[in-house]
């Protein structure tokens, strides 16, 4: 089983900073493609970053320039640092990974963090 725990969410003013956490932990051989999603109230769900396995970062328009994703391979764990944040950025931030185990290669989602932009 592969677990996906979130962390570093709060509530921040307009133009702040926070830095998200994800850290893997079970019984995997690798992980692939990680990936940092959002959903606001009455919203999908959308990709706001991704980082391949070799550290190749791609990003959503709307945060490009602010929000910085990264990876530790060591630890197993990918970083969502935001900058200059807005209000439209409020949203609950889920963590979603490409894994390989056993049972071949799955995606596994986090539990999701809450992110609150406002003053």
């Amino acid at each position: 089983q592969v677990q996906l725990v979130e962390s570093g969410g709060a509530l921040v003013q307009p133009g702040g900073s926070l830095r998200l956490s994800c850290a893997a932990s079970g019984s995997f051989f690798a992980i692939g493609e990680m990936r940092w999603y959002r959903q606001a109230p009455g919203k999908q769900r959308d990709v706001v970053a991704l980082i391949s396995s070799s550290g190749s970062p791609n990003y959503a328009a709307s945060v490009k320039g602010r929000f910085t994703i990264s990876r530790d391979n060591a630890k197993n764990t990918v970083y969502l640092q935001m900058n200059s944040l807005k209000p439209e950025d409020t949203a609950v931030y889920y963590c979603f990974a490409f894994v390989r185990t056993t049972r071949g290669l799955d995606n596994y989602w986090g539990q999701g963090t809450q992110v609150t932009v406002s003053s």
